[in-house]
């Protein structure tokens, strides 16, 4: 391929010709038809002129249901249906960007696009968001809706209402918005859209004539869909003449180019050039570009109220474009937008470098990451087994594991993650206390800062409302579990003949670890579970230590409920004496309220030979 000629490389004479030739990958992208997409920049389509389109004629809207219930895929058949994406057999997912999204087959991240759709001799701009469907993202939800006018309500012609279908309606309903419920899955073999459609009516009371069937995996009906978007959802009530006023709804930070703000106008035009102002940091900054997510990104001249969009204005901190900032022009202040309430993490866990090496990494990686995911809260924390860290608050579980994957994925970072535990508080009982931490009442987030009962006068544990959606033959079964858990009844509604709503009053700890899946496994698959927070309550905690050889193990203390102390503890000291390696000496596994040991297991010694 390569001589050497005097002091330089050269071609050969094949390597020339394969050199001159143009690539067939290419040529292929250059053919007629062909879009191309240089690195690093958006697609190079002919600027949209967005000015063309009168507020009364944008509709912006977003799609929510209960995980799995075909939002991902009607979103699909809306791309193909407006001629935003070509019509072939692998539009999957198309909107589910994220490695983690098409490994699980979840949304989770909230994706915008935006359709241009010819309605009775008029062209409407349509903004669609995407949205997660699994409560631990319900944050995602409630952002993407304060960008739109109206919802559709996606529900399963198969398995009816779900826990996250109630949940995620009356986040629509509470925003004000309109809702268009759509039942989807008609071409399954056991649905039933007349049973739902009763459900819709009684649960929401919404006519059942306002519904729409389709079919989104083979495209049924799905043109019904967009008219009833322009015919029933009210355009965004914005002025143009007004100052720019845009409300940052999301972020992702991009190596070269910074960080992407998506943005809804609420008044106003950006456009390249302009200087704008950050009502959260009062930074100013110069626009380098503004497009539309078509559902790549595609530059445009400029962006008017009631759009929705993506604006890079070079800001290169990931702490600079904080979601639910409102942006402003130079020496035109406004009011800012009310922006977001800010997520409440349900659930704590430890997160440290394998290697402190990789320390600053980790800390560049988790930064870039809770940019574009503000729901997790980010602690300095450090341990003396395992270093320097962070204790990370997530809304729930799955949050975690998403989040994990993520850094996993996106950062190439390996983390070594502590078990989750929930925020208490504790009241404390002297005024000596109260002068040394600066209040009355503390949270506690990590289990081996939680103070001794000699020292406060009552403990406080997080709890939820929980609502579980179950078959009827189920709720013997799910009751028992409920009552096992320590939760109280709320109340329960029968939803049809065959399924009932109940609503319980859980403590957060013992919902947050394996609740989901022993309900799943209780119900055949069959039960939905969805929770919201609601405050905290009085109750008995207990602090329990686990010892090795009578020495602590901090990174293994635990609080639970004085009553459960005694099983948690068993259960403990018999998972560690069958995970730990076995030495050739005798190790004493207890686990301890205070100063008496409630549980206690022995590694024998192995001796060699035996």
């Amino acid at each position: 391929m390569w001589t050497l000629v005097g002091r330089t490389l050269a071609p050969s004479a094949a390597g020339a010709a394969r050199l001159l030739s143009p690539c067939p990958r290419h040529v292929a992208a250059l053919e007629p038809g062909a879009t191309r997409r240089p690195f690093g920049t958006a697609e190079l389509k002919e600027k949209p002129d967005m000015s063309r389109f009168p507020v009364e004629d944008i509709r912006n809207f977003s799609i929510i249901a209960h995980v799995d219930h075909g939002k991902s895929t009607l979103a699909d058949r809306l791309l193909e249906l407006t001629g935003t994406i070509d019509k072939t057999k692998k539009n999957h997912q198309v909107l589910d960007k994220l490695q983690v999204e098409r490994e699980r087959g979840i949304t989770v991240k909230a994706q915008t696009a935006t359709l241009f759709y010819s309605f009775e001799g008029k062209q409407y701009l349509l903004n669609l968001i995407d949205t997660p469907g699994h409560v631990d993202f319900s944050y995602e939800v409630s952002r993407s809706l304060s960008a739109c006018q109206g919802v559709l309500l996606v529900v399963d012609a198969n398995e009816g209402i779900q826990a996250q279908t109630v949940a995620n309606f009356f986040l629509a309903f509470e925003a004000q918005l309109s809702v268009i419920p759509v039942i989807n899955k008609i071409d399954l073999k056991n649905a039933d859209p007349e049973r739902v459609e009763k459900q819709i009516e009684k649960v929401f009371d919404i006519p059942s004539d306002e519904c729409i069937k389709i079919s989104a995996k083979l495209g049924t009906n799905v043109d019904s869909v967009l008219q009833a978007v322009i015919k029933r959802i009210p355009p965004p009530k914005v002025y143009r003449e007004k100052p720019l006023r845009a409300l940052v709804f999301d972020s992702t930070f991009d190596q070269y180019r910074g960080v992407i703000a998506n943005i809804a106008l609420f008044g106003g035009v950006v456009s390249k050039g302009d200087k704008i102002v950050s009502a959260h940091t009062k930074k100013t900054y110069e626009v380098n570009e503004v497009g539309i997510l078509n559902p790549n990104e595609q530059s445009t001249h400029k962006l008017y109220a009631g759009q929705v969009g993506f604006l890079i204005a070079g800001m290169k901190d990931v702490t600079e474009a904080q979601i639910g900032d409102t942006l402003y022009l130079h020496n035109h202040p406004v009011e800012p937008l009310p922006g977001f309430k800010s997520a409440k993490p349900m659930v704590f866990a430890g997160v440290y470098p394998v290697d402190q090496s990789e320390y600053n990494n980790l800390k560049g990686a988790i930064e870039k990451l809770t940019l574009n995911d503000s729901s997790v809260t980010v602690h300095r924390d450090s341990s003396l087994a395992l270093g320097a860290g962070w204790r990370l608050g997530f809304l729930g579980l799955l949050h975690m594991e998403v989040f994990n994957q993520r850094l996993e994925q996106e950062y190439n970072a390996s983390v070594i993650l502590t078990t989750p535990t929930v925020p208490y508080k504790a009241v404390l009982s002297s005024a000596r206390l109260i002068k040394e931490y600066k209040e009355k009442e503390i949270t506690i987030i990590n289990p081996a800062q939680f103070p001794d009962k000699s020292k406060v006068t009552e403990y406080l544990e997080p709890v939820v409302l929980g609502t579980v959606v179950t078959p009827t033959e189920y709720t013997g079964k799910i009751m028992a579990l409920c009552q096992e858990r320590r939760a109280t009844q709320e109340n329960m509604i029968f939803i049809d003949e065959n399924r009932v709503m109940l609503k319980y009053i859980f403590p957060l700890n013992e919902i947050v670890v394996d609740f989901y899946d022993t309900l799943k496994s209780l119900s055949s698959g069959y039960a939905s579970f969805d929770y919201e927070d609601a405050g905290y309550q009085t109750v008995e905690l207990t602090k329990m230590d686990i010892l090795l050889n009578g020495n602590i193990v901090e990174e293994l203390v635990t609080v639970v409920h004085k009553e459960k102390a005694y099983t948690v503890g068993k259960t403990i000291c018999e998972r560690l004496k069958d995970s730990l390696p076995r030495q050739l000496f005798e190790i004493a596994i207890q686990a301890a309220v205070g100063s008496k040991v409630i549980a206690r297991e022995t590694m024998v010694v192995i001796l060699p030979g035996k």
